[in-house]
C-alpha cells in the first residue's frame, strides 16, 4: 500500500507513519512546487510580460524517518490594487528542511521594465526588455518584451518561464505564451490541470499585447490575459491555484480600457510514502 498526501495553503504538519519495511520503506516520492509570481502591469496602451511559474522539484527514493515534517505551501504574487501597481513575486515552498523550491518571479511592465528572477523567470515588459532567470533545476527564463515602433498599443509583453519549456520571447505588438510546466510524476494524483489524460504543474503566464492581442499562459496553470480582467477582483487572468502557475500580464483591450495584471497560482506538496 501507499499513502499519498496533498497539502495546500498556507502551512501543514504532515505525520509520516507505519513506513513499509525494507529499502523502499525508508523513503518518499515528492513534489514540491512554489507559489507562481503575478503578471506584469501595463502603464500605457501596451502590454506587459507573465509571471513566472513558482519552481518545482520532484523525486523518488528521499530518504525520512517516521515524524512529522513542517511544510510550507508558497503563495502566488498578487497586489492588484489598481492596473498600473507593482506586482508581486511567488514565495517559497517547502517539505521540512529536505526540500526547499523558489517563487516564481513577477513579469515586467512596459517602458522597459525586465522581468524578475525567480524559480521560473517573468517575461519582459515591452521595449525589448529581457526575461528574468529560473533556478537551474526548477524552472526556466522568461521570454523578452518587444516594441514595434509608434506611442500607443505597440508594446508587448514576453511569456513567464515554466518547468517545462522557457518562455517565449513576443514580437512586434503581440504578447507572447507563457512556457509550458512539467507533469506530475506521482501516480494516483489528480492536481495540476489536466490535458490528455496527464495532469501539469508550472506553466507560466502569458505575456500581453498591445490592443488586445494577448497570448496564452502555459500548460500546468499559468494564466492568460483576459479583455474581461478590468476589476481588482477579476480573476480571469490569474494562474490555478495549488498548481504554482504564473498570472497573465496586465495591458489594455482593444477598446482602450486597462487590464489588470493575473496574480500568480499557489503552489503545492505532495508527499507518497509505502505503508507496512
Amino acid at each position: 500500500m501507499t499513502g499519498v498526501q496533498t497539502c495546500a495553503l498556507p502551512i501543514f504538519p504532515v505525520t509520516i507513519a507505519c513506513l513499509g519495511v525494507g529499502t523502499d520503506g525508508t523513503t518518499v516520492d515528492y513534489v514540491v512546487v512554489a507559489g507562481g509570481a503575478a503578471g506584469g502591469s501595463a502603464f500605457t496602451r501596451g502590454g506587459a510580460g507573465g509571471g513566472g511559474a513558482g519552481g518545482m522539484k520532484s523525486g523518488t527514493g528521499l530518504t525520512v524517518t517516521a515524524t512529522t515534517y513542517t511544510v510550507t505551501i508558497g503563495a502566488g504574487g498578487t497586489t492588484y490594487t489598481v492596473p498600473a501597481a507593482t506586482s508581486d513575486n511567488g514565495t517559497a515552498s517547502s517539505f521540512g528542511t529536505l526540500v526547499t523550491t523558489t517563487g516564481g518571479g513577477r513579469g515586467g511592465g512596459v517602458n522597459s521594465i525586465n522581468g524578475v528572477n525567480g524559480g521560473s523567470g517573468g517575461g519582459g515588459g515591452s521595449s525589448t526588455s529581457a526575461g528574468g532567470s529560473g533556478v537551474s533545476g526548477e524552472g526556466n527564463n522568461g521570454g523578452a518584451g518587444s516594441f514595434s515602433g509608434g506611442k500607443f498599443g505597440r508594446q508587448a509583453g514576453g511569456g513567464g518561464g515554466g518547468k517545462g519549456t522557457a518562455g517565449t520571447a513576443s514580437s512586434g505588438l503581440v504578447g507572447a505564451a507563457g512556457g509550458a510546466g512539467a507533469a506530475n510524476p506521482i501516480s494516483g494524483s489528480t492536481t495540476g490541470q489536466l490535458s490528455g489524460g496527464i495532469y501539469y504543474l508550472a506553466g507560466g503566464g502569458g505575456g500581453s499585447g498591445g490592443l488586445g492581442n494577448h497570448a496564452a499562459g502555459g500548460l500546468g496553470g499559468g494564466g492568460t490575459p483576459n479583455n474581461n480582467n478590468t476589476a481588482a477582483s477579476s480573476t480571469f487572468s490569474n494562474g490555478l491555484e495549488n498548481t504554482g502557475g504564473g498570472g497573465g500580464g496586465g495591458g489594455y483591450t482593444s477598446a482602450g480600457t486597462y487590464l489588470y495584471f493575473g496574480k500568480g497560482g499557489s503552489g503545492v506538496v505532495i508527499i507518497k510514502w509505502r505503508f507496512q
